[in-house]
């Protein structure tokens, strides 16, 4: 049977035992030792130099009650007990430096004594396992003028949440809520992101690291910082507000004023003190899209605010803080621009920790339909006007958009766009198939006067980078990059084979699909298992 090793502070107000009727007198440390069916092989008892004398008329009480039990007496000194900085430090310090033997003792953390801040700290040590134990809150009798019982009663708390079946599950609910919380605003039939955004959610809510979105113009990246900030918030980890910068647009001088704050005078028509974004978000979110344009001097200062949380405004001679949760999104590849110079190595490798690179939208085709409708609910809400397909036109519009014509080159953006005006042109808040045939004959225009202007397939610059894109012969770039669409949508490159060259092996020109493919590909350095993992 294991030993029973109380942890407990002694209690200097309820504890004071110098009067003559002291035995008459709820004493919570002594009533430990007097609670029936909990006997208690050894006290350790923590108190401060101050109370020495106190500590030693407990221990002689207790050994008048209760012989067996041995009291250990523990030092601790507070400087200020209310000071919960320093009160979790010295009492994580006694747990870590105790011997634990969970094998043959039993520990309890007695959460009567001391103060409302000794009391979180040790449910907080309990908690993470530092005090491999349970808790026990002691009560004293009802009747407190009955001199026949003292002790009062016990209770004993068991943070160990796995032994509750019922707590459990309410715990993985509330997990699948905020998960379902997420993808709310994001509507997507693609299992790969599903998981990713399964994982971004676990990660935003038990972390407060930067996260960096990475991924195609157009891919959603703003969409999903919102929704990472209100998930942030409806769990109660920030209070501050969201604030989104595109740092393209951040130029010149005028950039660190933007960012970091400036002070009346700082430069020509600084008439005021003016707060910046970083100030802005305090206790928020800070979304820096495009973060890969920002200057050398922007990226520096951007690090230390990242890193210690403060920052110096421009023509400030004092220090400010900002304590906010970082989000950044790019389109660019920052380890190629790491690479060239562009972007700085220690800047990078603090936002790396958490990147997740979101897909653009012709290779996630399947998510067409359910944004379809979204974007159509979107349209309700911005225009008060419910705007419906009839049949045969929402399945003339999802064949044209979820097969290989479609470029969807501004990937969500094209499809807002496109959803926007059908709307507009529904008769009767209707789309008809003829307000279709004329949206597709646009979607065509648009995407091939892009290709026209010699602004290149976005599947190009994803894959070969875009100094290499770059130097492709038009033809080449036209024919690579449906080449490059057609194996992102085959899982292997047998299938992929099949359907680019599905002619020839019917006229039997054809002998092996894959091996074409590959040989194509290798042209261009590439394997199929490349184009499929970006």
């Amino acid at each position: 049977m294991k030993r029973s090793v109380a942890i407990s502070i002694l209690g200097t107000t309820l504890d004071a035992g110098k009067w003559d009727n002291r035995w008459s007198r709820w004493r919570p440390t002594v009533a430990l030792c007097q609670q029936p069916g909990l006997f208690i092989d050894r006290l350790e008892l923590i108190h401060d130099n101050h109370a020495q004398p106190l500590s030693q008329r407990i221990v002689t009480d207790i050994g008048t009650i209760s012989p067996a039990t041995e009291v250990r007496s523990n030092v601790i000194n507070f400087r200020d007990p209310w000071d919960f900085s320093e009160v979790y430090t010295n009492l994580r310090d006694f747990a870590r430096g105790y011997s634990f033997d969970p094998d043959t003792e039993d520990y309890l953390v007695n959460i009567t004594t001391g103060t409302h801040v000794a009391q979180i700290c040790w449910f907080l040590l309990t908690e993470a396992r530092i005090i491999p134990g349970r808790l026990l809150q002691l009560s004293p009798p009802r009747d407190r003028e009955a001199e026949q019982d003292v002790a009062g009663t016990h209770r004993i708390i068991d943070l160990d949440l796995s032994r509750y079946d019922e707590i459990a599950k309410r715990f993985a609910s509330e997990r699948e809520d905020a998960a379902s919380f997420l993808k709310s605003g994001i509507s997507t039939r693609n299992a790969a992101f599903y998981r990713m955004i399964d994982e971004i959610e676990r990660v935003v809510i038990r972390s407060t690291a930067p996260v960096l979105l990475t991924g195609p113009t157009g891919a959603g990246k703003s969409q999903l910082a919102r929704r990472i900030y209100e998930l942030k918030k409806a769990q109660r980890k920030i209070s501050g507000p969201f604030v989104e910068v595109n740092c393209a647009t951040l130029r010149g001088d005028q950039a660190m004023s933007a960012l970091f704050d400036h002070v009346k005078g700082a430069f020509t028509g600084a008439a005021g003190e003016r707060a910046g974004l970083l100030k802005s978000a305090d206790k928020g979110v800070l979304f820096l899209d495009e973060i890969g344009e920002l200057g050398s001097d922007e990226q520096a200062m951007c690090l230390r605010a990242i890193e210690e949380k403060r920052f110096l405004p421009v023509g400030a001679d004092r220090e400010v803080s900002a304590d906010f949760q970082l989000l950044a999104g790019t389109n660019r590849d920052l380890g190629e621009d790491v690479r060239k110079g562009r972007f700085r190595e220690d800047l990078y490798a603090r936002l790396n920790l958490w990147t997740f690179q979101l897909p653009a939208l012709r290779e996630r085709r399947e998510d067409i339909e359910p944004n379809l409708d979204f974007e159509l609910r979107r349209y309700l809400e911005r225009e008060g006007e419910n705007i419906t397909f009839n049949k045969e036109a929402r399945e003339r519009y999802l064949t044209f958009t979820t097969g290989p014509q479609a470029v969807w080159s501004a990937n969500f953006r094209d499809l807002s766009a496109s959803v926007t005006r059908m709307a507009t042109l529904a008769p009767h808040g209707r789309i008809t198939t003829e307000v279709v045939d004329d949206e597709v004959r646009r979607l065509n225009a648009f995407w091939r006067s892009s290709i026209d202007e010699g602004k290149a397939d976005p599947i190009l610059e994803d894959v070969l980078g875009a100094e290499a894109a770059a130097r492709l012969d038009r033809f080449d770039a036209v024919q690579l990059a449906m080449v490059l669409h057609s194996c992102r949508e085959h899982a292997t490159a047998s299938s992929a084979g099949r359907a680019l060259f599905a002619v020839s092996r019917l006229e039997k020109k054809s002998s092996n699909d894959a091996d074409r493919l590959t040989k194509y590909l290798a042209r261009f350095d590439l394997r199929f298992e490349d184009v499929r993992k970006r």
